[in-house]
Formats: structure tokens, C-alpha cells, sequence
């Protein structure tokens, strides 16, 4: 791919989370063909072995791992190997996170919800209870064990996942906006507690992607853009969705500590300008 920019990460061992999924697959495969050695993780096996397969064919240094963010002892157990493969973590991406439809309302406004609906108060306390587990603590743990590496060189970055929705939060979604929300406000906690420890956090909150999960979401079967998908574009200056390697530019600036030498605590919105737009 052609990368934003020219930042050079070799010898820089980067850990992403969630890289099985098409956003954080591609910040592997960017971070591999800018030097670093990247640990790919993710629940699904499968993708990352087959991501890291594609990256050494292409000469890069990438290795796939099964790992549950969930699980502590898990994530030990492949940070030791990640240490025996290519040694201390200096930059850490937790992009594992999403949503459940368990935790999803079917209206936006109760007042229009029909008997056939599923409304707020029919929301599952399981399946909220999930999307809070796997977006917050699947970067609380992680972070608590790949940023030992970081605080014993007293160096290195955290980078987490935000979203539109902790700005102001989207209907039909209460469980993730509120999650989210809860990133932001952590990866300033966090900018906070490792200040003096030469570990900088931030996050990037992206704007609205066209990924498989939300395809049928935003477009119709003829491939026409769904009411939803006309809300959306009409609350985006530049008028489009946001492409995943858009955000690569500001994951490299973030995370090169050269560059973003000062920068910690912040949220950076890649949106094509949605969260600057009042709607008027």
C-alpha cells in the first residue's frame, strides 16, 4: 500500500489487538512494511496466521497470535512468546472492540418503537454487559500487560480506539457509545498515570467505515444507501464515508515518538469532519 507517510518503525516491536478485523488488519500490514516486527492478535486464529503469512511473503516481520483480550492469563502466555519471538513491546494498539445486538435497540425513538420492536427496556443485561467487557476491559488488560515492557524501558505508546460515539452518542446504540466514551476518558487517565514513565497514550476516534459488519446497515441490497446511511452523510461536511487507510496517517503520527514527541492524552478524530458539524 502507499503509506501516509515516511516513518521509519524498524526495530520497533508493535502489538495490535483486534488485528483479524479490516481496520486493525491493515495497521498491521502498514506498521510491517514501515519496519516494525508486528505481533498480530486476535480470537480468530485463523485471520492472523494468514495475515502474518501475507506480510512474510512480502518480506516484512509479522507473526500471528490467538489471543481473547479478555483473558489475562492468556495474554501472558502470548507475551511471553511475543517476547521470545522479537522482545519488549514499544507500541501497543488495542483495536479489539465492537458491538452486540443484544445491546442494540430496533428504534431510535421510543415513542415511534412498535409492539414488534425491541426497545430500552428490552436491552439484555448480558449483552451490555459484554460490550463493555470486550471494548473496555479488552484494552484495560492488555495495556496492563503489554506496558510493563514500556514502563521498564520507560518508553513507548499506547494507542486505543475511540469512536464517533463518544462524542455525542449515535441511537440505537447506548451499550457501545457509552463504551467508547469510556475509552477516551481512560486514555486520558492513562496519559495521566504513565507521564513520568516516558509512555505517552492517545486514541484515534474514527468516523463512519464501511466494513462487512455494518454493510447491510448503510446499503440496500441494490447497493443504494439506506435511511440510516442518508443521516449519516448529511451530518459529514466532505459528504462521505471515512476509507480505512485514512486513518493510517494519523495511527503513524501518533505513534512515532519523534513526531508526537509532546502529544499524550489526546482523541483524534479521523471523520471527514462529522464531529465538528452542529447540523445547522
Amino acid at each position: 500500500m502507499n503509506l501516509p507517510l515516511n516513518i521509519d518503525f524498524s526495530g520497533k516491536v508493535v502489538v495490535i489487538t483486534g488485528a483479524g478485523g479490516v481496520l486493525c488488519g491493515t495497521m498491521v500490514r502498514a506498521f510491517a512494511q514501515a519496519g516494525a516486527k508486528v505481533a498480530a492478535l486476535d480470537l480468530n486464529e485463523e485471520a492472523v496466521k494468514k495475515l502474518a503469512d501475507e506480510c512474510k511473503a512480502n518480506g516484512y516481520i509479522c507473526e500471528g497470535y490467538k489471543a481473547n483480550v479478555l483473558e489475562a492469563d492468556v495474554l501472558e502466555q502470548v507475551h511471553a512468546q511475543i517476547l521470545n519471538d522479537f522482545g519488549p513491546c514499544d507500541i501497543l494498539i488495542n483495536g479489539a472492540g465492537g458491538n452486540n445486538p443484544r445491546a442494540t435497540t430496533d428504534n431510535e425513538y421510543h415513542h415511534e418503537a412498535s409492539d414488534s420492536q425491541k426497545t430500552f427496556f428490552d436491552l439484555d443485561t448480558d449483552g451490555v454487559d459484554f460490550v463493555f467487557k470486550l471494548n473496555f476491559q479488552g484494552t484495560l488488560i492488555p495495556t496492563q500487560i503489554f506496558a510493563k515492557d514500556m514502563a521498564e524501558k520507560k518508553a513507548g505508546c499506547i494507542l486505543n480506539i475511540s469512536s464517533m460515539n463518544a462524542y455525542i452518542p449515535l441511537t440505537k446504540i447506548p451499550a457501545y457509545s457509552a463504551a467508547k466514551a469510556g475509552i477516551s476518558n481512560f486514555t486520558q487517565w492513562l496519559a495521566t498515570h504513565f507521564a513520568g514513565t516516558g509512555i505517552r497514550c492517545n486514541a484515534i476516534a474514527p468516523g463512519f467505515l464501511i466494513s462487512n459488519q455494518n454493510r447491510a446497515l448503510l446499503f440496500q441490497e441494490d447497493g443504494t444507501p439506506t435511511a440510516r446511511a442518508h443521516k449519516i452523510l448529511s451530518g459529514t461536511p466532505m459528504g462521505r464515508f471515512v476509507e480505512g487507510e485514512e486513518l493510517l496517517g494519523g495511527v503513524f503520527f501518533l505513534c512515532d515518538e519523534k513526531a508526537a514527541s509532546a502529544v499524550t492524552g489526546v482523541v483524534l478524530p479521523i471523520d471527514a469532519g462529522f464531529s465538528a458539524y452542529s447540523g445547522v
